[in-house]
């Protein structure tokens, strides 16, 4: 227990000294939120991909693979590896060319400048949605930490969870957007480390990749991808738009703020192709790595090396489990445990960085800056950034109060709603010059409101209507930006010539 405390705080200070290191390098909020646009291809293909890869990378996929076989979570994997792909292929290049011609730093920002709206509707619209969607996916993430922290040292949830907040939150507000990001690069690997080693050391432990397999093909409907297993012991069909209402998660990669802002920070354009093969070949490798661990854990609990954990929330603790199993094994396998103990510290700490950052920003740019027209020096600035990023870092702390939540359900719903409201708005902000402000407010609060009212009062009539959320929110929002945008006038000319001036950048390779 003391090399697992010892690996731990070791990693923990790294991430501190990297904060103060790069805290020398905020000279405005410009840096303090977007590094000054200095990222290179690795770090933002990284940085981005591990601020995604949040706590379901170790607690929550592994969790639904154990519960229910391969098939929601398959199909899940297989959705978030081609949108990785797409959003990349599509969205990556062309927003940072336009974000840095219009002078845009944060997702709202470049909303509001692409389609010259004044009335600072569409800044206020969407920095709301970042509030209401980010403070309680920020909270999944200190929730798995308490959670870890809990299971590792016997500690009270509750402190537990705070402690780790307040670390989060220390490098973040001193560092911001780079020590971030380079924490995040950092992160990615602690956490490819603590994949590999649970990932060997579970075949070892469960007698090799035969019993793993034999135990799987004795459970009913868990290797296929159309049937569920469920805890009774039987299977349910997985049918076609239960395929099709998980394979949606990959939508949601176009309207994720804390990507997004990835992309428009990569220092040379034509270098997000390098970056683009990296992130893509990652996420496939380190999903499918993460399914499979999952039936690993479910062999062990079997053959009794690890309790039988039969609720979701108990699930996404199995690879927990399984470092404990690691520790019992002598001095040398503790040092691996820690390793993955930090894995895990690391895919909540990625995500949960980016997200304070991009929540702060929402509130001190775009809200008391540019919705209250407030003018703050750039000293004030940066102290009211700070600010902001620890109000937010309570309130999610307050969210997390619940240790019982499941982190996967609680991601799920954010996700849904970021895809919603933001992914359509941005693919015709980027793809389609006729789309207008008008078309931008309608599709941002169609999708941010039918996130919920398809969550709280359709989805629950079950049948055809049980599908995920996020589909035919992404689908409303999309025909309510290109309908409204029809049948309101024309973008202003200026609007128009700034759009072909910024696809002719796209186009060319200086």
């Amino acid at each position: 227990m003391t090399i697992i405390i010892v690996t731990i705080v070791v990693y923990l200070l790294l991430m501190v000294v990297i904060g103060v290191i790069f805290s020398k390098q905020n000279n405005d909020v410009g840096d303090f939120y977007l590094g000054g646009r200095k990222l290179g291809p690795i770090v933002t293909a990284m940085s981005a991909e591990a601020s995604d890869m949040s706590s379901y990378l170790l607690m929550g996929l592994p969790g639904l693979a154990y519960l229910c076989g391969c098939a929601e979570v398959g199909w899940t994997a297989i959705g978030l590896a081609v949108g990785t792909y797409l959003n990349w292929l599509i969205v990556a290049k062309r927003l940072r060319v336009y974000s840095h011609r219009i002078n845009a730093i944060t997702v709202p920002d470049f909303f509001s400048k692409r389609y010259h709206e004044n009335k600072n509707i569409i800044l206020g619209i969407s920095a709301l949605i970042i509030l209401v969607f980010f403070v309680p996916y920020t909270a999944s993430g200190f929730s798995a930490c308490g959670k870890l922290f809990e299971q590792l040292f016997g500690w009270d949830y509750h402190i537990a969870m705070i402690i780790s907040a307040l670390i989060i939150v220390l490098y973040t507000s001193i560092g911001g957007f780079l020590a971030a990001s380079t924490t995040d690069l950092i992160q990615s690997i602690v956490m490819t480390l603590a994949l590999i080693v649970v990932l060997i050391f579970g075949i070892n432990s469960a007698g090799g990749l035969d019993n793993v397999i034999e135990n799987a093909k004795g459970l009913e409907g868990y290797l296929t991808l159309f049937e569920n297993h469920n805890a009774d012991g039987s299977s349910s069909p997985f049918g076609f738009l239960s395929i099709i209402s998980t394979l949606a998660w990959g939508l949601g990669y176009f309207g994720m703020p804390h990507i997004l802002l990835r992309f428009m920070a990569i220092q040379d354009k034509n270098k997000i192709r390098t970056s683009r093969r990296i992130a893509s070949v990652w996420v496939v490798i380190s999903m499918g790595v993460a399914v499979f661990i999952g039936l690993i854990a479910n062999t062990l609990s079997a053959q009794g090396s690890i309790p039988v954990l039969s609720t979701s929330s108990e699930s996404e603790t199995a690879i927990i489990k399984m470092a404990f199993l690691m520790n019992d094994n002598g001095a040398l396998t503790a040092i691996f445990a820690g390793l993955i103990f930090a894995g895990i510290l690391a895919c909540t700490m990625s995500t949960a960085d980016s997200q304070l950052l991009a929540a702060s920003s929402s509130v001190s740019e775009n809200i008391v800056k540019g919705v209250f027209g407030i003018k703050l020096s750039e000293k004030a600035s940066m102290l009211v950034a700070r600010l902001v990023l620890a109000v937010i870092a309570i309130v999610a702390m307050v969210i997390a109060w619940d240790k019982d939540s499941s982190i996967f359900g609680i991601v799920s719903f954010a996700w849904a709603g970021f895809g919603a409201a933001f992914g359509p708005v941005m693919l015709l902000a980027l793809l389609w010059k006729r789309s207008n402000k008008y078309g931008a407010v309608a599709g941002l609060a169609a999708g941010g409101v039918m996130v919920f009212v398809w969550y709280f009062i359709i989805k629950p009539m079950g049948g055809v209507f049980g599908i995920y959320e996020l589909l035919p929110a992404f689908l409303v929002a999309l025909a309510a930006d290109v309908i409204v945008s029809l049948v309101t006038k024309a973008p202003e000319d200026k609007v128009i010539e700034e759009f072909d001036s910024y696809k002719a950048d796209v186009s060319s390779k200086a």
